[in-house]
């Protein structure tokens, strides 16, 4: 990806080495309460359970690879750079609309989070929190996805970002509320099968920008959109939970399949149109 002539963003909030008290939760309502928001943001709520076992008082420590070192200082700059461009294009897709486009904050933290959607600790991924408008990453998330995931690459770190920012667009668009007040009144599997939309459709929206910052900028270069491929599928449902307890189940799903997340991302790229990610106007997706 060629990015390091690219414009820096001055949204970006570094918040690395900073250290953050847990909550004491101790296993009630509390809880509860973090776990649901942990789910509706498309995270795993199981984590929060397995840390409150241990969590106490103590500030938590922060992450070995915090600022100061090369490597993660060379990542800060790729994000803000992958940010930057995400501002031009939505901006400009806004435009188009008769819209303004309200550039979100990027939050980069170690270890773990206080937003204004709760604590979180970097377990749970890189994830967008409607209340504040921001999107928050642990960057040691990015050795994860290369290591864990076996999804290297800087165009599928790119992807990541992308596919977050697609959650601050549809929150903008009215979107996200939608589908949480449907959330409200629907049954477990049904909630989940609207998150799962939501996801695609984020999943899509990364896609056109992609599409629009090759047109515009020409930041492909070869192999960049397979890896973002590789990335989508290494992070679908089925295959995390495969791996996790040696079968998927469907009804469980927060994100989508491994396919469903590659079909629509490669809807984006491939058609540029926003309209063309209406996830909730399929039957089958």
């Amino acid at each position: 990806m060629r990015w390091q002539l690219g414009r820096r963003s001055t949204n970006v909030e570094d918040r690395r080495g900073m250290k953050v008290s847990a909550p004491v939760v101790g296993g009630g309502i509390g809880a509860v309460l973090i776990s649901l928001v942990v789910l509706l943001l498309g995270g795993d709520p199981s984590v929060i359970w397995e840390q409150d076992r241990t969590s106490n008082d103590s500030p938590v420590a922060e992450s070995p690879q915090s600022r100061g070192s090369k490597a993660q200082d060379q990542m800060a700059d790729f994000v803000s750079v992958v940010l930057a461009d995400t501002e031009d294009t939505w901006s400009e897709l806004f435009r188009q609309n008769g819209q303004t486009y309200v550039q979100p904050k990027l939050v980069l933290y170690s270890g773990a989070v206080q937003s204004a959607c709760g604590f979180t600790r970097s377990v749970v991924g890189p994830f967008y929190c409607p209340r504040d408008r921001k999107v928050y990453i642990d960057l040691s998330f990015y050795r994860d996805l290369k290591t864990r995931y076996q999804a290297p690459g800087d165009f599928a770190q790119a992807y990541v970002i992308a596919h977050e920012v697609g959650h601050h667009v549809q929150n903008l668009l009215g979107i996200s509320e939608k589908v949480g007040l449907l959330q409200d009144k629907a049954n477990q599997t049904q909630a989940n099968q609207l998150s799962v939309r939501l996801e695609l459709q984020a999943d899509c929206f990364a896609g056109v920008w992609a599409n629009h910052a090759q047109r515009s900028r020409q930041i492909l270069e070869r192999g960049d959109i397979e890896e973002a491929l590789n990335a989508a599928s290494s992070i679908g449902d089925d295959r995390l939970q495969e791996q996790a307890k040696g079968y998927a189940v469907p009804e469980s799903f927060t994100h989508g399949s491994s396919s469903q997340r590659v079909r629509w991302f490669k809807q984006g790229i491939q058609t540029g149109d926003t309209q063309q990610c209406n996830t909730f106007g399929k039957t089958n997706i």
